[in-house]
């Protein structure tokens, strides 16, 4: 297995890895809002927020010399479902190659936030 640690996107905020390449695949970690280096929150709306964590996502992805086309698989959570259309807006800019995905509105994201994406993708 190979870990991913990249100054380009969030440092981990627990016992975790950004990402892990294995057999052929990358897997994410849920990739939120935070800003690489200073851990700020990025933006207070839900478009802001998902510009960030798209962000957050082309960097472990660039990390291991690979681009939003080799994603397969996304799972994306909301705060509230209510901020579905404009989560898909900016979703739909990065995730072009339209991978499968799921998209659950959860209790509650770390650090209040209001979106995270998870990703797999083909090495």
């Amino acid at each position: 297995m190979q870990y991913t640690n990249t100054e380009n996107a969030p440092a981990a905020i627990g016992p975790y890895s950004q990402a892990i390449a294995h057999n052929g695949f990358l897997f994410a970690s849920g990739q939120i809002a935070l800003v690489p280096g200073s851990g700020e929150v990025a933006g207070e709306t839900i478009a802001e927020q998902a510009e960030r964590c798209c962000q957050n996502v082309r960097a472990i992805l660039e990390a291991n010399g690979l681009g939003f086309e080799n994603v397969i698989k996304t799972t994306c959570y909301l705060a509230d479902m209510a901020d579905f259309a404009a989560f898909n807006e900016v979703y739909g800019k990065y995730f072009t190659s339209r991978p499968a995905r799921s998209c659950v509105a959860v209790k509650a994201i770390p650090k209040g936030l209001l979106c995270e994406i998870e990703i797999i993708a083909a090495m």
